[in-house]
């Protein structure tokens, strides 16, 4: 019998080899990023791995789909369901981009911590938005909703088989490699020619649009390993030649804790597709939709945490557009040195991010009783804090890779009023409850904190 981590192990492993296949310079990007993990490791030996051993690094990916209707989310979900995978988090693309990026999204991962160490296998997963004033008219909402209502994106063999993986957490053999072989070929590139007139109608409203409603099947848009050091991956992929995006995306490289997600990615390609004109030829053709992103995960940030990262993204945008002259990395730089604490025992006692916390072997042993708060347990050596890693995404990063590889800008229409969208109602459009990522990490510090008053005979857990 083949268990749900093992059906996702081998699911982004098998997706891996496939996406390298079809996009080879993804191919690079997994070498040069194994490189720079084993030269990271070298030098700073344990340190590397506080935020994940190297084998989990390493083995690391998150993949990116997109989908056109709430039915074809749902069967996401059944798929992602039988790998253990759950919908955590609401990102609103729309309301991220500056460009014309119609879509809502949820990525399925794993929620449980020791499921997160076998395999963390993520997929971020966008939904168009049709009904969106702001993009779509009435006569092309009709007419899209109409193209994706007669599209079959996942075999219904597929998704009994995800529904039974689901139910029994596990599969036999046979059944696995079944379902491993199909939910692989539901995400390759199609073959079949497109609508050139129809892709350029909704290419004219947004990219991404024309890439989920102006085809009949789904794909892997791209597929990111993990790195230890983002900005020296940067340095090695356009010394090998590769057209990486401008920027990397996220908290800026400095010199305090690692914090949230960084990320980056080489150019989406351009890729030989069929195109079907209206004269009804099928003629060669070429799109740009498909790249290869590359992540740095850090500490994961509490509420208060996160409201500090958004009112310094505000706050580097201001400064940054005061003075156009100056490197955008510099000033980002400069706002963290100022505003975020420059360590972890820092960030733990003022509640700004999350850790799991174990009573230390050499505490204080001279009869005095454990103070209460987390700091001065912390500053006295009765505790010590292991950060949690940040397994989520952050909507402007999303919104960033997304139009860094647009092949326009598309049109978006401000002056009308936006449909819309929550997690509430993604959860209604999936059948199974969207996660809170905040309360997931609440939930996993908040049990070590019951663990270290029960050792510590505290009347209630640290604060």
């Amino acid at each position: 019998m083949i268990s749900q981590w093992q059906l996702r192990a081998a699911f982004a492993a098998r997706l891996s080899d496939m996406y390298g296949r079809e996009v080879p310079a993804y191919t690079t990007l997994v070498a040069v990023s194994r490189e720079v993990n084993e030269d990271v490791l070298r030098a700073q030996g344990a340190d590397a791995e506080r935020l994940g051993s190297i084998s989990r690094v390493t083995a690391e990916r998150h993949g990116a789909i997109r989908v056109g209707t709430p039915g074809e989310l749902r069967q996401v979900g059944r798929v992602f369901g039988a790998l253990g995978m759950h919908p955590v988090g609401f990102y609103d693309l729309r309301e991220a981009a500056a460009s014309a990026v119609p879509v809502v999204s949820t990525a399925f991962r794993p929620v449980d911590g020791e499921e997160l160490a076998r395999n963390p296998f993520r997929v971020f997963t966008s939904m168009l938005t049709p009904a969106d004033p702001r993009f779509f008219d009435a006569d092309l909402r009709a007419r899209l909703e109409t193209f994706l209502a007669g599209r079959e994106l996942f075999p219904p063999e597929l998704l009994v088989l995800a529904d039974r993986a689901e139910a029994e957490k596990e599969l036999p053999d046979a059944d696995a490699e079944r379902f491993l072989e199909l939910a692989v070929r539901a995400f390759e590139l199609s073959t079949e020619p497109i609508d050139q007139a129809w892709y350029d109608t909704l290419e004219q409203v947004s990219a991404v649009a024309a890439d989920i409603g102006g085809v009949r099947s789904t794909h892997i848009n791209h597929l990111t390993p993990r790195v230890l050091d983002i900005d020296e991956l940067y340095r090695r992929m356009t010394e090998r030649g590769i057209e990486m995006i401008d920027t990397i995306q996220g908290p800026p490289d400095w010199k305090g804790p690692d914090l949230l997600l960084r990320q980056t990615s080489f150019r989406a390609l351009a890729e030989p597709r069929a195109l079907r004109t209206p004269d009804g030829r099928v003629v060669s053709g070429s799109l740009r939709v498909r790249f290869g992103e590359v992540e740095a995960r850090g500490i994961a940030v509490t509420p208060d945490g996160r409201a500090l990262y958004d009112r310094l993204l505000t706050l580097v945008d201001e400064r940054a557009a005061g003075r156009p002259e100056a490197d955008r990395t510099e000033v980002a730089r400069a706002v963290w040195a100022e505003h975020v604490p420059g360590t972890e025992r820092e960030l733990a006692a003022r509640g700004l991010a999350y850790f799991t916390y174990q009573v230390t072997a050499d505490r204080p042993r001279d009869g005095s009783r454990p103070p209460v708060g987390i700091g001065d347990l912390l500053e006295q050596g009765w505790v010590r804090a292991e950060p949690i890693v940040y397994e989520d995404f952050l909507p402007r990063s999303a919104a960033g890779i997304f139009q860094s590889n647009l092949s326009g800008e598309g049109t978006r229409h401000n002056d009308r009023a936006g449909a819309a969208y929550d997690s509430a109602w993604l959860s209604g459009a999936l059948g199974r409850e969207v996660l809170d990522p905040f309360a997931l990490y609440e939930e996993q510090q908040n049990r070590s904190l019951v663990q270290v008053a029960r050792a510590l005979d505290l009347d209630g857990t640290p604060g």
